[in-house]
């Protein structure tokens, strides 16, 4: 057996006992004042069983999607569309849509920006007033972007953990993680990189040397998987291995155990 499959078959033995017995329920949209005249719509969704709060960063231009009739957004970006399973195991759930002022979340510099950091940090401090429990960054493509830019600009240590999937390391690209000052992270990080990830932007050996930079997270690993079937269009969007197509589920188990148990 594979160290995936290994890891897999233990966080649900480990885990199973936080699963609802139940269906999932719906969340909700709720909008956040952030800068003077600007919000940002968050699609929240809150269980009493929660241990921490995920706040989910996606990838492209960033949003969640349209709500769909099952309650739950329907972007198809590796985060969003597998909100339902993220579900299944006891975190409270924030995915970030798109500032009403249309700044561009497609471009790096945008990301790692004033205007950027200050929607976020509002967004943060919104949760805690609603929930003391420790906050989670995870983010997906240009997403690792955001999550890493919050995560070093934390001056107010809002932030308990990041997750970066799929990570932005081309270092052409303003914002790219590597070109992030990554030794300004003082959180446990978790690197998860699928070993067919064909996206220029984000070649899997340059995702290797992520964790040597984060000199001072007190935890971190590096997570390499394969597998998943499906994989089409273009290798940068969601529904190719870079998305973790064919396989999500498997992903967010291995994030979830991680979150709930940290490891070097």
């Amino acid at each position: 057996m594979n160290i995936f499959r290994t890891l897999t078959l233990l966080a649900a033995l480990l885990f199973s006992g936080y699963l609802h017995a139940q269906e999932v329920s719906i969340g909700e949209v709720q909008r956040v004042a952030t800068r003077e005249g600007v919000s940002v719509p968050i699609f929240t969704y809150w269980q009493d069983n929660a241990v921490a709060t995920l706040v989910l960063f996606s990838g492209g231009a960033g949003g969640y999607g349209q709500i769909g009739e099952d309650g739950w957004p329907t972007g198809g970006n590796f985060l969003i569309r597998a909100g339902k399973h993220w579900a299944t195991y006891p975190f409270n759930l924030v995915m970030v849509g798109r500032p009403t002022d249309g700044i561009d979340l497609s471009s790096g510099n945008v990301r790692v920006g004033e205007k950027h950091a200050a929607d976020n940090v509002a967004i943060f401090k919104a949760i805690k007033l609603k929930s003391k429990l420790p906050i989670w960054l995870v983010g997906t493509s240009m997403g690792t972007i955001s999550a890493a830019a919050a995560a070093i600009q934390d001056s107010e240590n809002l932030i308990s953990g990041v997750v970066l999937t799929s990570s932005i390391v081309a270092y052409k690209i303003p914002g790219a993680v590597p070109r992030q000052n990554l030794e300004k992270i003082r959180v446990p990080t978790l690197i998860l990189h699928h070993e067919g990830d064909a996206c220029g932007a984000c070649r899997p050996y340059e995702a290797k040397n992520i964790a040597s930079a984060l000199i001072n997270a007190p935890i971190k690993k590096t997570i390499f998987v394969n597998g998943g079937s499906g994989a089409t269009g273009n290798p940068c969007e969601p529904m190719h291995h870079h998305g973790f197509v064919g396989m999500q589920d498997e992903a967010v188990d291995l994030v979830a155990a991680w979150i709930i148990r940290p490891t070097g």
